[in-house]
């Protein structure tokens, strides 16, 4: 009796752990585009071009919402220039130490 009561509980605990998580795919696939370092690089200038303008710009002359505009360009901006930025390869701290491990084993 013990038995088929702890083997529905193990059933019931897997049905709810690992059911959901095909729900949680995104419905789009569209593969992020790869941009070559040219393309980041005349990006970058171009925005780097739009900031100078920005802040060239007599801002009290501008409506609120001009202003608001602004300051959401400038927000989006920074938001691309950052995500141009990442391209490094990270490690964490479990993969650090499997791999001074395995060069303490080695050596």
């Amino acid at each position: 009796m013990k038995v088929k009561i702890y083997l529905m509980l193990t059933l019931m605990m897997l049905a709810f752990t690992f059911g959901p998580t095909v729900s949680a795919m995104p419905a789009d696939d569209v593969p992020a585009k790869t941009y070559t370092d040219e393309e980041i690089e005349i990006r970058m200038n171009e925005m780097r071009q739009r900031v100078k303008e920005i802040k060239e710009i007599d801002k009290s002359e501008l409506t609120r919402a001009e202003r608001k505009a602004l300051r959401q360009e400038l927000r989006d901006m920074n938001k691309e220039a950052r995500a141009f930025g990442e391209r490094g390869v990270y490690l964490s701290v479990g993969a650090i130490i499997i791999i001074i491990l395995l060069l303490i084993l080695i050596l």
